[in-house]
């Protein structure tokens, strides 16, 4: 199936959460000279507009991201990502960048960034995008759950991986944790990051259930309610992330952080975050 457009919840609470954790994981992977790769399995088209078409039908951003742009006293690693937001816009809050944009804000000359987004027409958007960047940013129409493979290991033996399918087929759930194993095999030192929706149903819970079955050393898990599940069972309430090899500060980051996510992003009283971790 491919009826899923992410442009309908460009920066909601979902993308606060998960843009502000990948910008903190790739500003501590550019500490290292080294180079590393961006690896990104379901890219979306990279930018979106909010002022018109599909974002502006829901407006969902106005309940996300726009609580943070008009927030005061934000501790350093939530002002980071309010500014990178700034970054995109002159004033006014009218353009939100997608996972790949926010990552080519901390590439440097030497890293590089593969692109999958299968969508037509988002894929066209992505390219368009990034038609300006040379050989080192590589879009593919592909999906990234079997393009990853041809990526891994990079050549630079570095590499922060984000897996944000769309779970619109409910199978997506196992194809991440084959695919983690299968990644984990062929390239066990990545940081791989992998969003999911917090729904009233089975899958994403059997999902963390797999991955933390895994037996990584280094992994930590933070994930976001927004308020209580609706009476009719359906609709995304919250999300979360499972990150394999963190960065060793990010703990203490996030601890600092989510309290004022969570009182920033909350729509009733029931909001809530929760952080695990276990790094040697």
């Amino acid at each position: 199936m491919l009826s899923y457009r992410h442009a309908f919840h460009a920066g909601n609470h979902a993308d606060v959460l998960k843009h502000y954790v990948l910008g903190q994981v790739l500003a501590h992977t550019v500490q290292k000279d080294k180079p590393f790769w961006y690896i990104d399995t379901h890219a979306g088209a990279g930018m979106y507009q909010l002022t018109a078409g599909y974002a502006a039908q829901n407006a969902e951003f106005e309940h996300g991201v726009s609580k943070l742009i008009h927030a005061e006293n934000l501790p350093a690693s939530l002002m980071d990502y309010v500014t990178l937001i700034q970054s995109f816009n002159d004033g006014a809050l009218k353009l939100y960048p997608g996972s790949p944009k926010i990552a080519a804000h901390y590439l440097r000359h030497d890293d590089k960034m593969r692109l999958f987004e299968l969508h037509p027409n988002d894929y066209q958007l992505l390219s368009a995008n990034f038609e300006d960047d040379g050989r080192q940013v590589k879009t593919i129409m592909q999906d990234g759950f079997a393009g990853i493979k041809a990526c891994l290991p990079p050549p630079t033996r570095r590499a922060v991986v984000l897996i944000d399918p769309p779970y619109e087929n409910k199978q997506d759930y196992q194809y991440v944790v084959d695919m983690i194993k299968d990644s984990l095999k062929r390239f066990a030192t990545g940081t791989y990051l992998v969003w999911y929706p917090i729904l009233q149903r089975s899958e994403p819970a059997e999902m963390l259930k797999n991955l933390t079955r895994l037996n990584v050393p280094d992994w930590l898990h933070v994930n976001l309610n927004i308020h209580a599940p609706s009476n009719e069972g359906f609709g995304m309430y919250g999300s979360g992330l499972f990150i394999i090899n963190p960065p060793w500060t990010l703990p203490k980051t996030l601890a600092e952080a989510m309290p004022i996510l969570t009182r920033l992003l909350a729509l009733d009283n029931t909001a809530s975050y929760t952080l695990d971790y276990e790094i040697a």
